[in-house]
């Protein structure tokens, strides 16, 4: 089933388009708890289609400033790590990292190092868009990244935030229903 792209009457787009800005805020949090990214997002619409949407919510997660950053950083779990909370953002998180198989104790331990590594290097959680990898694939990039140095890395830490939001994005467009 294709999903439609332009922006008809009860599409997707038009209800989220239509929703107040305060309703709009909150749904936006869940894919990306960073205020001025929502702010931005919601300061394009009315969208023409959904591309241009998840295409707008991509470019403002490449440039999120540091407050920003700290907000959306601060929401992620650990690589290896889900959240057991009921809300949308937890759920997603689960679902994105559907492909870690935390039951493997060897893969788990070396999740939980690396991601230590990480954050004594670098000073936040390590982020990836999980979805759609696996785990040998996680710790693969995971291994690849601490040779970052720190402003490569905040690029790498900002365009996996930005697909992460575009992909939450999505799945948020796919969830609006409307009303007959």
């Amino acid at each position: 089933m294709s999903v439609p792209t332009t922006d008809t009457p009860g599409s997707a787009v038009s209800v989220f388009n239509a929703l107040p800005d305060d309703a709009a805020t909150e749904q936006l949090s869940t894919c990306l708890p960073a205020p001025g990214w929502a702010a931005s997002v919601l300061a394009g619409r009315p969208y023409p289609d959904r591309a241009s949407l998840l295409a707008t919510a991509y470019r403002f997660g490449v440039v999120l400033d540091d407050a920003d950053l700290a907000s959306a950083l601060s929401a992620h779990p650990r690589i290896g790590e889900r959240p057991t909370g009921t809300d949308r953002a937890a759920t997603h998180s689960r679902q994105e990292q559907n492909g870690v198989e935390i039951s493997d104790p060897d893969l788990t331990a070396r999740l939980r190092a690396g991601n230590l590594a990480y954050e004594r290097k670098f000073g936040q959680v390590f982020l990836i868009r999980a979805a759609g990898r696996s785990g040998p694939d996680i710790l693969l990039a995971l291994t690849e990244r601490l040779a970052n140095d720190p402003e490569t890395e905040a690029r790498v830490v900002r365009d996996q935030l930005a697909q992460i939001a575009q992909l939450r994005l999505g799945a948020l467009l796919d969830e609006l229903v409307v009303s007959p």
